[in-house]
């Protein structure tokens, strides 16, 4: 099976089994864990922050992160295609009793230009921005990247109105991989940065949030709150410091794959495809005529899973457990199954 519905897919290498069988643990709600206090002093220091906190989800690490820099009854603003409005179960809302303010955009890249007339200051009316979120990158726009000088914008204006700003950096190596530069140099312009050690980066489980060492604290008791508490976690801890320290440096190889199945793909007569930047191939069918739910079917039934996106759009995400080879025998699977198609309508 050729499985590129997400980078969440991947098992754990060889090294991360060996790892996780030879972990030292202890117990993490007690702060004894020695493999977890490992990783999470390795992620604040690779982040540039003064600590982080091991964490199961992503979505967890989202959550904890507004409800550290909000209050009840204040806006979160955010793009409209963001992760923390789409895809977490309104927890902005029902753990920190927040609303989204969100901005759509063409890229998935908010700016401070289309920021600045969104905030809402305290009065009368309208509910108070609390924070800023921005997405690095942004999934739905494609794997899209925030460019430093827009995250500069972005964090300068925030400061200056005295608003946090919190990076969902679920894919954020992959970021930093696309610039060319080290992740603190990105990380450097939020307040708190959640990663996720099991996107790209290939660990069976679990995330990172980074920022101050009181907004750890804090954010240790709301992990409490939501569930979190994991008692022997280096099992998982260990796994996750193989993922921090080996598997960024894989990562272009991802990105090359994603390209070259994005060049394939809009060679092919009715597909367009999304811009490709990093890992994240978007493209739409519906100049083949093609529901993207036949298509996820088609290709199922030749051993390759790719995600509908939409009634005609179609996503395919690279990582470890895809060949380069195995990424254009997806492609070639495709193109068979919209000749086949077009062949049909010419017959009729």
């Amino acid at each position: 099976m050729i499985d590129l519905r997400s980078d969440t897919v991947t098992r754990p290498t060889p090294a991360m089994r060996e790892a996780m069988y030879t972990a030292e643990v202890g117990d993490d709600v007690y702060g004894e864990d020695p493999t977890v206090n490992r990783l999470e002093e390795r992620a604040a220091e690779v982040m540039g922050k003064q600590a982080a906190l091991f964490l199961p989800t992503g979505t967890m690490g989202n959550t904890i992160a507004i409800k550290l820099h909000t209050q009840h009854g204040q806006e979160v603003i955010c793009e409209s295609r963001c992760h923390i409005l789409n895809y977490e179960l309104s927890m902005m809302a029902w753990f920190a009793g927040c609303v989204a303010r969100p901005i759509a955009t063409r890229d998935g890249i908010l700016t401070w230009e289309t920021i600045r007339p969104e905030i809402r200051p305290l009065g009368p009316h309208a509910a108070p921005t609390g924070l800023i979120e921005v997405e690095q990158t942004n999934n739905l726009s494609g794997g899209t990247v925030y460019g430093l000088d827009v995250l500069r914008g972005i964090a300068e204006g925030a400061a200056a109105l005295g608003l946090p700003v919190h990076m969902d950096g679920a894919r954020v190596f992959h970021a930093a991989t696309y610039l060319g530069v080290p992740v603190r140099e990105i990380a450097q312009y939020a307040d708190t940065v959640m990663f996720c050690l099991s996107k790209g980066l290939g660990a069976p489980a679990g995330s990172m949030l980074a920022g101050s060492r009181q907004q750890m604290d804090s954010g240790r008791l709301l992990r409490k709150r939501l569930g979190g508490g994991m008692r022997q976690a280096g099992i998982l801890a260990s796994a996750g410091l193989i993922a921090l320290e080996q598997m960024p440096l894989r990562l272009q190889e991802d990105h090359d794959n994603a390209r070259s199945i994005g060049e394939s793909l809009a060679a092919i007569e009715g597909i367009t495809v999304i811009p490709v930047q990093t890992n994240i191939v978007i493209f739409d069918i519906a100049g083949t005529g093609m529901t993207s739910h036949d298509l996820s079917a088609e290709l199922r039934a030749r051993a390759i899973i790719a995600n509908s996106f939409g009634p005609t759009s179609i996503r395919m995400v690279t990582h470890y457990d895809v060949t380069a080879a195995q990424c254009m025998e997806a492609v070639d699977a495709v193109r068979e199954i919209v000749s086949k198609k077009a062949t049909g309508y010419a017959a009729q």
